[in-house]
């Protein structure tokens, strides 16, 4: 990297918008496990880089999100949890088109179609997009659409252990 990208990373403010639900299931099916977690002390620092991390929102249907979760994200990354009536789709593309002008960059963690449109204004609006997500799950159209795409892989998420295989492992 020359110093004029890197002084370019370093410039940059970064918004990450998470498609709680879409992200969960692309893990259990890469993983084959319904407790495939991000491990977002991995994730985070891969997507950034250099670059500063402005705000971090998880959207996530349904009333059940864990409040650990939510203190985690809150503690280590100043992040909030959203959670939503039905689908993450609009609320994130609210939240999105809201920021676009306090944020250099919006990475979008989700393999939806659904964000196309999202991207484009965006990207019309000059903010750059990047999109993570695991790769076979995610819509090629979206993946040309952004100025980058960053496949999550096995590597970026844990298996979380179930309080029963805690206990008898212990015995």
């Amino acid at each position: 990297m020359s110093q004029e990208e890197y002084q370019y990373y370093i410039d940059q403010s970064v918004a990450i918008l998470i498609d709680g639900n879409n992200i969960e299931l692309s893990l259990q099916a890469l993983l084959k496990k319904k407790n495939a977690l991000l491990d977002f002390d991995i994730l985070i620092p891969k997507l950034l880089g250099n670059r500063g991390l402005s705000r971090l929102i998880y959207f996530r249907e349904g009333k059940s999100i864990s409040s650990k979760l939510a203190t985690r994200l809150l503690d280590q990354y100043h992040g909030s949890v959203v959670p939503c009536h039905k689908s993450a789709d609009i609320p994130l593309t609210i939240k999105a088109t809201q920021i676009a002008q306090k944020v250099d960059t919006i990475i979008i963690l989700s393999g939806d179609s659904d964000y196309v449109e999202l991207v484009r204004h965006l990207k019309g609006a000059g903010v750059r997009v990047e999109i993570a997500a695991i790769e076979n799950t995610t819509a090629q159209i979206l993946i040309d659409e952004a100025d980058l795409f960053t496949p999550i892989t096995e590597d970026d998420c844990y298996i979380l252990k179930s309080y029963r295989n805690k206990r008898s492992s212990k015995n």
